[in-house]
């Protein structure tokens, strides 16, 4: 008896029909843009690779030799401030043997391969290579690091490897026109951690999007303080989407500062929830940030950057410190509830019982999200 095989679902004509309903008639998007190996190579080569990705706040690398790293779309990336204070992105990659050069966050005076310790200037210049003199064919001089495109937008380090990527301020200048007031580019990181979860990266992506889930997903932290009437969902962007929520008073670093004088009304306690495409989540208040950066480790694992701190106003006040402590401890918490909501979502969508059902009016940025995907990849 000859076994029939069941031909493997195309996610991209699946996600092109999904995204092609009007928001009011729009479901989620389909289990295969979760699942498919196929899927997630297109979205390195199509989105990784040409978008600008976030590599952390240029506060954190703010004395020459401070440096981080990263994986973007398979490329090993450095982001290193020069001696004269410039933010670089250069090749993570020896040019003799090619092992990788530096690891996670830290600070150095050259950059030495861990391999034959083949040492390079903070600009990517070869500076020495031990017993090289005897091949005719090495020149020191006429070896670099190859770069890359490196822009800082409002505090960002945003990197791409596009050679052709429209500047960061250009394509986000929609960003800026709607929190100019916050000053975001002088909010300072005071944490960073990286993280792994076994969820997909769009399913975090989305989690972050929609406030929906907040009273359910997030009851024993900040459900409660979650007023879905409150919730403000406006269509989105080209590049990026965006919900607001009201604080009230019981969070007093989420509000305005009162040595904060620019903001009036209510924008002194408005939260803003940005994403930024493809990956880069903040959320914004008049007093903090915390945010989320994102990069897929498979379809089925995510690499999470995630850091945060406050505004100038509270950075400067001594009594500001325990609350920012506190807040953290809540972050922290909600962030292990949504790790659990966001890997039962990617299990769940495995089920061959699985279907994606109607979004709510609440759910806008997802929408706007799929629309995205579907215009870079579709």
């Amino acid at each position: 008896m000859t076994q029939t095989t069941v031909p493997e679902l195309d996610p991209i004509a699946e996600l092109r029909e999904n995204t092609g309903a009007q928001f009011e008639q729009a479901f989620a998007m389909p289990k295969s843009v979760y699942t498919s190996e196929t899927f997630l190579q297109r979205e390195l080569e199509d989105i990784f690779k040409k978008d600008w990705f976030c590599a952390g706040r240029a506060s954190s690398l703010s004395q020459p030799g401070d440096y981080t790293t990263l994986e973007l779309a398979g490329q090993p990336i450095m982001v290193i401030r020069d001696r004269e204070g410039v933010l670089r992105a250069q090749s993570n990659v020896c040019l003799h043997r090619m092992s990788t050069l530096l690891q996670g966050r830290g600070s150095t005076k050259a950059i030495v391969c861990p391999y034959h310790a083949w040492t390079y200037s903070l600009d990517g210049s070869l500076r020495g290579a031990p017993a090289m003199g005897k091949n005719q064919a090495f020149c020191k001089d006429q070896l670099r690091l190859p770069t890359v495109r490196c822009e800082e937008w409002l505090g960002w380090i945003m990197v791409s490897l596009n050679p052709d990527a429209k500047p960061a301020a250009e394509v986000l200048s929609g960003v800026e026109e709607l929190i100019s007031d916050y000053q975001m580019e002088t909010y300072e990181e005071t944490f960073f951690e990286t993280h792994v979860w076994d969820t997909n990266w769009k399913i975090l992506a989305e989690n972050f999007m929609e406030s929906y889930h907040l009273p359910v997903c997030h009851s024993g932290t900040i459900g409660g303080l979650s007023k879905l009437d409150e919730m403000i969902c406006p269509p989105g962007l080209p590049a990026f989407n965006y919900h607001t929520i009201l604080k009230d008073e019981s969070l007093k670093i989420a509000l305005a500062h009162p040595n904060n004088k620019r903001m009036k009304g209510d924008r002194r306690r408005t939260t803003y929830l940005l994403a930024i495409y493809p990956s880069l989540l903040i959320t914004l208040t008049p007093g903090y940030f915390w945010y989320l950066s994102l990069h897929p480790k498979g379809y089925d694992k995510v690499q999470i950057y995630f850091g945060g701190g406050m505004s100038p106003e509270f950075v400067n006040d001594p009594s500001a410190q325990e609350s920012f402590k506190q807040l953290k401890n809540l972050l922290d918490h909600v962030n292990v509830e949504d790790m659990g909501c966001t890997e039962k979502v990617y299990r769940g969508l495995n089920s061959d019982l699985a279907r994606p059902g109607p979004l709510s009016h609440l759910e806008r940025p997802n929408y706007d999200f799929a629309q995205y995907l579907a215009q870079r990849l579709c």
